[in-house]
This record gives structure tokens, C-alpha cells and sequence, in this order.
């Protein structure tokens, strides 16, 4: 069990333990949780589609209607078939290629072969009813171009989950306007998924892990910042203020700090402010499947996508506003390059998350301490503190039961 009178401590068999693993899958993935699925304009017209994997539930998420998308289980209801192998498509229903078992966009079983025999022998019982044997339908919001599905009927709406006050952060950037991808990249990280959480919430490593952040200023100690955190404490956001490539009282003591490095192509940081407010950074992460990122003018949602207790793979969608100008979308395209697998700013926490894994496995009845800012858990004005992981932990043995 863990200490309850410390959160200042997070034992490392929350990170290894398989048992736990399997509690978090059916308490938190399929459980009164929001999941995200992907953006609305990936799926434009009725019958597109576009396949997701929501916990270790494998779903097809597709327009239905032209004002409706349903995400349904991606499993035949005849023998257990993920039928559907394409990423993204476009059908006019949904079909089992084993039996030829035939659903509607919405999941309802519309086709049985031989349901009724061939020459009066075989079939399916007099009492079969296709009604009984759709696909599993997932409860579905569609909130400002961003799709959202649940498992649990007591999940609460889209928005009373967030809580107003994340709300206001999520609305900022998701403002009713249509998006457009930019384009994706995917990546598999041998690391627990809930380390990408905590390294989202975790202010105090961007300054220091980060030689592009804390060089040109992008996000570093030094600079006006912010950790808020809802009421539950599952929710967390980043906030900050773009610096300068300056040497001052901060930067002099930090090793990775470059004051010579120059950009082939600085047009990289050819940043223009677009936002309300001086803020130009909000990264939030959306617990327990995403985050939502806006860095400068980069934007992106970062959906984690668990492979039992050491693995998860990350799918990153970058995009713009539909509306945007060309001159802009290549502004976020080149600004994209800080991000993803290979991104000059997030390679380093691919590698140091599966660090750290490696770190937990042989020693799982240790502990990771969490203890900056003290033990407190409260929203800060300040980056050199730990208490949105202490928030999430927090919320995580609630719903554990642990």
C-alpha cells in the first residue's frame, strides 16, 4: 500500500506493477473518464472514418450523419474480429470480412449472412435478434473540432469534467473555429504511460533537460510561468512567457544554456503572438489520454496510447486553423519541428522517460520523490515545483482505491 500521509513520494511499483496496470485499465481508461479520439476535420464526410485505440480498446470513430460521429468498438459482434485494419478510410457501412457480418455507420447490426439457412437447413436461432448485436457504442462530445469518448454512463459532460476554470484554458486555443491537420507523426515509448502525464505537468525539468528551451528561451525558470490545476486534480496546465538567448542570473548557473548556438534556419522561431493575454505557452494535459499543446504558434494534440505497464505508444497530430493563411501554416509547420519523435525539444523526453523506467523495474519498492514546492498541492505562479504531479497522484489513489 502507499503511505497516505505523504505526497511527496510516489512508489515505483506504480509505474511496474502489472495487478495495477490491469486496476488502471477498467478504473481510469474504461472508467467516468473523457478519451480522446482525434479532431473533427480528420473526418469530414459521412462514412469517413478514421481508427483510434482508447485504452487497449481498439474503436472505429466515424461520421455517422452529417452532424453526428460515433465511436464504436472495433471488435465483430459475431467472433471478436477487429475487423477494421485501415488508419483512415471511407465506407458506406461497416464490414466484418471473416462472415461478412454487416453494421450501419452508427453500429447496428443491419446484415447476417444465411441468417436463416440455406434450403431450410442451419442458420441463426428463431429468436435472434440483430437489434441485441450491434457494435459497443461509445458515449461521444464533439467540443470545438476535438472528439471525445467514454465507456462509463456516469462520466458528467465534456465540460463540468473540465471544470470551468479548465475550460477557460481549453477554449482559448479550442475556440469554435475549424481546424485542419497539418500532418502526424507516431512514436512507441518503453516507458509506463503515466510518466508522459507527469513530464507535462512537470515544470522544473523544462529548464533544465531542454538545451532548446532553455537556450532560446522558449520555456525557462527565469521567465513568468504558471501551474494551475483543477479541482479534482486529475488536469494540469503549463504556462509561460517566451525569453530571450541571454545570459542573466539564471541562465549563467545552467550547464545546457548556449549562448553561441545559432539556428541553421531561424525561421523556426519566426514567432508572431495570436493569443490573448502575454502568455505563449499552455500545455495541458487532459488526464488520462492527452495533451493538448500550444507552444508559440505550434499546435498539436498528443493522444497516449497504453501497452501495459512499460510501454505506450504517442500519436501526435499537428494542426492549424482552417482559416489561417498559408504564411501561418507554414509557420506551425516549421515550428513543429520542436516537437515529435525526433523534434529538437521532445526527443529528450522520449529518451529520458524510457531512463526512467529502466531506473523503476528492478527496484519497484523504492520510491520517486515529488517534493519541490514543498508537499503542498495548489496552483503556482512559479516553475521550479512538482505539485501537478502531486495533484494527479492524489486524484490517481482515489480512483485506485490504493
Amino acid at each position: 500500500m502507499w503511505d497516505t500521509g505523504d505526497a511527496g513520494k510516489v512508489p515505483y511499483w506504480v509505474y511496474t506493477d502489472q495487478d495495477v496496470y490491469q486496476r488502471e485499465l477498467q478504473r481510469i481508461w474504461y472508467g467516468p473518464h473523457w478519451l480522446y479520439c482525434a479532431l473533427e476535420c480528420e473526418i469530414p464526410d459521412v462514412g469517413d472514418f478514421k481508427t483510434t485505440t482508447l485504452g487497449e480498446r481498439p474503436v472505429i470513430v466515424v461520421r455517422s450523419a452529417e452532424d453526428e460521429i460515433s465511436v464504436v468498438e472495433n471488435r465483430c459482434a459475431h467472433r471478436g474480429v477487429k475487423f477494421c485494419q485501415a488508419r483512415q478510410g471511407h465506407t458506406k457501412d461497416l464490414l466484418c470480412p471473416y462472415h461478412q457480418w454487416a453494421y450501419d455507420l452508427r453500429g447496428n447490426l443491419i446484415g447476417v449472412p444465411f441468417r436463416r439457412g440455406v434450403k431450410r437447413q442451419g442458420g441463426m436461432p428463431r429468436d435472434f435478434d440483430p437489434g441485441n448485436h450491434g457494435l459497443n457504442r461509445l458515449r461521444v462530445e464533439v467540443v470545438n473540432g476535438v472528439v471525445w469518448a467514454t465507456f462509463s454512463d456516469d462520466t458528467p459532460p465534456f465540460r463540468e469534467y473540465l471544470g470551468e476554470k479548465f475550460w477557460a484554458h481549453y477554449t482559448r486555443v479550442y475556440d469554435g473555429r475549424k481546424l485542419e491537420v497539418l500532418g502526424y507523426n507516431r512514436q512507441h515509448i518503453p516507458a509506463n504511460w503515466k510518466l508522459m502525464m507527469e513530464n507535462i505537468k512537470d515544470p522544473y525539468h523544462a529548464g533544465l533537460l531542454h538545451v532548446f528551451f532553455v537556450t532560446f528561451g522558449l520555456f525557462r525558470a527565469d521567465q513568468k510561468s504558471a501551474v494551475d490545476i483543477d479541482e479534482t486534480g486529475r488536469h494540469g496546465i503549463l504556462i509561460s512567457r517566451k525569453g530571450e538567448q541571454e545570459v542573466n542570473d539564471v541562465t549563467a548557473d545552467l550547464r545546457n544554456f548556449q549562448g553561441d548556438l545559432k539556428l541553421a534556419d531561424p525561421r523556426i522561431l519566426d514567432v508572431v503572438k495570436e493569443f490573448p493575454g502575454e502568455d505563449t505557452v499552455g500545455m495541458i494535459t487532459v488526464f488520462p489520454s492527452v495533451i493538448l499543446q500550444q507552444q508559440v504558434n505550434s499546435l498539436t494534440s498528443r493522444q497516449i496510447v497504453p501497452k501495459g505497464p512499460a510501454g505506450f505508444d504517442f500519436h501526435w497530430t499537428h494542426w492549424c486553423y482552417a482559416d489561417d493563411t498559408p504564411e501561418m501554416k507554414l509557420r506551425r509547420t516549421r515550428q513543429a519541428n520542436l516537437f515529435g519523435p525526433a523534434g529538437f525539444v521532445s526527443a529528450d523526453d522520449g529518451e529520458i522517460i524510457e531512463m526512467s523506467q529502466q531506473g523503476f523495474t528492478p527496484s519497484d519498492m523504492e520510491e520517486a520523490l515529488v517534493m519541490m514546492g514543498g508537499r503542498e498541492i495548489a496552483p503556482t505562479d512559479y516553475m521550479v515545483t512538482e505539485t501537478a504531479i502531486r495533484s494527479m497522484y492524489r486524484y490517481w489513489r482515489e480512483v485506485m482505491g490504493l
